[in-house]
């Protein structure tokens, strides 16, 4: 079979790759026909790492998949071959404190997909992987959309933890992919059938990103490099917002979050900063009671995921915008890297074998 292998920083070769191994009665094969570009993974092309996770080459990157399920061994009841299914990344050991107590993002023991130290990436025409990491897809959604039900799932799981009452007055400061998805979530979950339960004010550098923010359904969308983007929503919004969702991983947005709160509100750290410490103004959070949430991928989100993209209420299509094929990976991942060609989400695509 055929794999995408970072073999350097920046360079990427498509070779043959050994076929899976069997592991435990619980693996299914799965050819992988889709994987989408993460900005996650664009740490470890460009840098080779994140914080202590660093690459040892070669290794085969990709968490963001969906595929058909080639073989399924005796005992798994609820899957059968030719499914077509998203997956969820994270392989977690269902045995620990954190996995007893519902919280298998947070496994003692997980593996995820393309970290360096756990497991190979997607970027493979087959791969090996628990039961209850596959999810069946309707037949009338297709690949993209089940490969972005992973990013769906994330910004579903933020949308949750921030537990939010609507009317309410968001920040998303970000709007690449995540950000978008973090929106399409906000709308589906609090927004009510007209829109109304969620004003969402939104920032990004590229022009295209904000243009896709205002189609996704913020009331405004600004560009820090070109206006004061806390002066301008605090004219606006005069009390402040309810909650921010800081999808960039940028220090600078992460003041501005803060900036924009209203006391009580929160912040909600989706985006991964390149540096291994961020900071935040102490005494402007304790005056506010300011409250400050990371977000750890996502926890049981993935069927309500699959049913919001295949009912037509969070529309991902339109944050699909590239696809290449396997052999044109390190093109993909330029392309990600620079954000040019108005890219949101980059799919490879697989050969159908």
């Amino acid at each position: 079979m055929k794999a995408a292998y970072l073999t350097a920083p920046r360079h990427i070769e498509t070779r043959e790759a050994p076929p899976p191994a069997p592991g435990s009665l619980a693996d299914v094969l799965v050819r992988i026909e889709a994987v989408g570009v993460c900005r996650s993974d664009i740490h470890y092309f460009t840098q080779g790492g994140i914080g202590a996770s660093r690459v040892e080459y070669p290794f085969i990157m990709g968490h963001e998949c969906a595929g058909t399920i080639l073989e399924v061994p005796a005992g798994v009841a609820a899957l059968k071959p030719g499914d077509r299914v998203a997956i969820d990344p994270l392989i977690a050991c269902g045995k620990c404190d954190q996995c007893l107590g519902g919280r298998r993002h947070t496994c003692r023991h997980q593996k995820f997909l393309g970290v360096p130290g756990q497991t190979a990436g997607a970027l493979a025409e087959r791969m090996l992987l628990p039961a209850d990491c596959l999810f069946p897809v309707p037949a009338t959604m297709t690949m993209p959309q089940a490969v972005m039900v992973e990013p769906f799932s994330v910004a579903l799981h933020a949308v949750r933890l921030a537990a939010l009452t609507p009317p309410v007055r968001v920040g998303v400061l970000g709007s690449g992919p995540i950000g978008l998805c973090v929106m399409l979530a906000l709308r589906a979950k609090l927004g009510g059938d007209n829109g109304a339960g969620v004003t969402i004010y939104a920032t990004d550098l590229v022009q295209e990103r904000l243009e896709a923010a205002g189609r996704t359904g913020a009331v405004w969308a600004g560009n820090p490099r070109s206006e004061d983007i806390v002066k301008a929503i605090r004219e606006r919004v005069p009390e402040g917002l309810d909650c921010v969702f800081e999808c960039a991983g940028e220090q600078e947005t992460l003041d501005q979050a803060v900036e924009l709160l209203t006391p009580g509100g929160a912040v909600m750290v989706v985006g991964i900063p390149e540096t291994d410490r961020i900071s935040f103004d102490a005494h402007e959070l304790r005056h506010n009671e300011l409250r400050i949430a990371t977000v750890r991928r996502q926890n049981l989100c993935v069927q309500d995921a699959i049913d919001l993209i295949a009912s037509g209420r969070a529309n991902v299509d339109p944050l699909v915008t590239h696809h290449f094929p396997l052999d044109e990976t390190a093109a993909a991942f330029e392309l990600v890297t620079a954000r040019r060609d108005g890219v949101l989400k980059a799919i490879i695509d697989l050969p159908g074998q």
